[in-house]
């Protein structure tokens, strides 16, 4: 297969840290021929840590307008995401955009809107937990029945934004103008691992709070969620305080039990309890490799805008309960 010419656009903290890792991993699916950043020492340092020497960037629309580059890896902040998405895509470009798909599901559908009769064309938002080895193996194996149907669900995630954080002072998740802030940011993933593994999320409530100053609108969350499928859930996420335990994913089924967090799923039935370890921290990878396939044989994949779109609806849904006070129904 011959290699994808891709630029990067974007050189913040995750393109440097999972994005162009990744890629080098894939130099027979991807060439990296091009970086974008309005500002021009950070484009040339991440240009510099890539192989080839690609061209430097600080004009998106000459970007998107060069007919050598075939599709763009998007890792910006998600309140300037959409209009670059648009561009990319009017310009038809392949596109792969982080998560989420956009800052509001307003916004989303009317990107999926105007990518509607272009699916030659692929647009895979990265949403790298529902490729995480542990989520998609767990999520094989309750589908398979091994815990009977799923009765009940829960989780409990803490990852405070400390001074020692590689986040701490990210001006656009703290500035309280992203609906939710790390609530929203964070939440899609959490999202993305209930749907996969349990089902769709049809109804919701929710409370929240901002314990620490800076970290507007809030912080912390507890909420319900009820599925289409019946189940019960519960869900709690934190980024002002701490906590020792792992963030394991619990489903507990008719006849039995199974927990997952990234590398570990254990699962109790019969009552036998069998642990299985697999990759870390591999979903960047496996979702670029999704997406390279995507493009050159046409093969579908697990992240179109449509999921993104459910993921951002969920997390739409319980800030609007919190705000509310009533159980709110998740946008289809």
């Amino acid at each position: 297969m011959k290699p994808i010419r891709l630029a990067l656009v974007g050189a913040g903290i995750f393109m440097h840290d999972a994005h162009l890792p990744s890629l080098l991993k894939l130099s027979d699916a991807f060439e990296v021929v091009a970086v974008y950043s309005r500002s021009e020492a950070s484009a040339h340092r991440l240009a510099q840590q890539a192989p080839g020497a690609p061209r430097v960037f600080t004009d998106y629309g000459a970007l998107v307008a060069d007919p050598t580059i075939e599709a763009v890896d998007s890792v910006l902040p998600i309140p300037v995401m959409a209009p670059y998405i648009a561009q990319a895509l009017a310009a038809g470009k392949h596109v792969l955009s982080e998560k989420p798909i956009a800052a509001d599901t307003a916004t989303a559908s009317a990107l999926i809107a105007e990518h509607q009769g272009r699916r030659h064309q692929v647009w895979m938002v990265g949403e790298n937990w529902r490729y995480e080895s542990a989520f998609v193996q767990a999520a094989t194996l309750i589908r398979s029945g091994v815990i009977g149907r799923p009765v009940t669900c829960h989780c409990a995630l803490y990852a405070p934004v400390l001074p020692t954080s590689k986040y701490y002072g990210s001006h656009w998740r703290e500035s309280g103008e992203l609906p939710g802030g790390y609530l929203l940011d964070g939440g899609v993933h959490h999202m993305a691992a209930f749907r996969l593994l349990v089902g769709e999320i049809e109804a919701v409530s929710a409370v929240v709070s901002q314990v620490s100053p800076r970290l507007p609108p809030a912080d912390t969350i507890c909420a319900h969620l009820r599925f289409a499928n019946g189940a019960l859930g519960a869900y709690v996420a934190g980024y002002a305080a701490g906590a020792p335990w792992p963030p394991y994913f619990h489903v507990v089924g008719e006849t039995g039990a199974l927990r997952v967090q990234r590398g570990v799923i254990e699962v109790t039935s019969g009552g036998q309890t069998q642990t299985a370890t697999c990759d870390k921290y591999d979903g960047v990878v496996n979702e670029l490799r999704a997406f390279a396939d995507a493009v050159r044989s046409g093969r579908p994949h697990a992240n179109p805008p449509e999921e993104a779109l459910r993921d951002l609806a969920v997390i739409e849904a319980l800030l609007a309960a919190a705000q509310s006070g009533a159980v709110v129904a998740v946008s289809r």
